[in-house]
């Protein structure tokens, strides 16, 4: 660019000047800034081992509510779900009475200690909509004596204890029908209740007790309807049980063990990826181990566990009818 200057190297006249010195961009040196500083924390996070804020901020808690928080499983099922993101929280309860509403309430994401007729019951009585997301398991429910080898010794009029809370209650009447202890009128279903047994057909009377002192009542009957985790605490073999119903069977369905979910929650998909991990090998082989072999793994479709949802729940509402 030609211009005047007041300063010249000889007589009048115009002068050129020289062209200005072009000014050095700065982007080269912001942009050489950026990629040292990205090299650097690249470099930390392979020598450490750390993670970026962007991946903490990614993790997703899920609190769980249970009655078994203190069961092995729990540290392979955490641990899987960590991998992926899912921080799962166990928010633990002594009271089976407490989960559901602690989820309905929005105290807990999701909870897992109940099979289908439990959950059947507590909507029914309590006009909720819970849903079961995934099963688990299914755990057979046993007889068991310490007077008794096996079904056939036990005596014409003999005594056998049961639990009394329904949903255990109807399941236990079931087993001694299928032993062929008693008899049932209509042949049962998965709300009968003592009142029900034929007794002039019937080889054995049934006194229901708390669910906890069926193993203490043991020595003071010919046998004992016994829940799973009752026996395995008090130190029973299950290979010892005079007779156990099936988990695999079709009549076992309302005792599929279930996670459950708020009906607008049932169809997240980072749920559903938990209901997925329970799944793994890893938890499985926990359940399994921790049952004695007793836990038989059920993987339902969801559609399939809303609908023996739906028919159990009609059952109840007759009943209370």
């Amino acid at each position: 660019m030609q211009t005047h200057d007041s300063d010249s190297t000889g007589g009048g006249g115009a002068e050129v000047r020289l062209p200005e010195r072009p000014r050095r961009s700065k982007a080269p040196f912001i942009a050489l800034g950026v990629a040292l500083v990205a090299a650097l924390v690249a470099v930390t996070v392979v020598l450490t081992g750390g993670e970026s804020d962007d991946t903490a901020q990614d993790t997703v808690t899920v609190r769980i509510g249970t009655t078994e928080a203190g069961s092995d499983y729990w540290r392979a099922f955490t641990r899987l779900a960590e991998d992926e993101g899912i921080r799962i929280e166990t928010v633990s309860f002594s009271d089976y009475n407490q989960p559901n509403p602690a989820l309905s309430q929005g105290q807990t994401d999701l909870n897992l200690f109940q099979h289908v007729l439990f959950l059947a019951n507590y909507n029914v009585s309590n006009d909720d909509d819970l849903t079961p997301i995934g099963s688990t398991y299914v755990v057979p429910l046993s007889l068991y004596s310490r007077e008794h080898a096996a079904v056939e010794e036990i005596p014409e009029g003999g005594t056998v204890a049961i639990p009394k809370d329904p949903t255990n209650q109807a399941r236990a009447l079931l087993v001694l029908q299928e032993a062929g202890l008693i008899s049932l009128k209509d042949g049962g279903n998965a709300l009968s209740t003592p009142a029900e047994i034929d007794k002039s057909a019937s080889k054995v009377e049934v006194t229901p007790v708390d669910a906890a002192q069926t193993v203490a009542v043991l020595d003071s009957v010919d046998a004992s309807i016994v829940n799973n985790g009752f026996a395995l605490d008090a130190g029973l073999d299950p290979s010892k049980a005079l007779y156990s119903d099936d988990p695999r069977s079709d009549a076992a369905e309302p005792y599929i063990n279930i996670i459950a979910a708020r009906a607008e929650d049932k169809d997240n998909p980072t749920y559903r990826r938990v209901v997925e991990l329970f799944h793994h090998p890893e938890v499985l082989d926990a359940v399994k181990t921790e049952s004695r072999g007793t836990s038989v793994p059920v993987q339902r479709p969801q559609r399939e566990l809303e609908d023996i949802l739906a028919t159990l729940s009609d059952t109840v509402r007759t009943a209370k009818r």
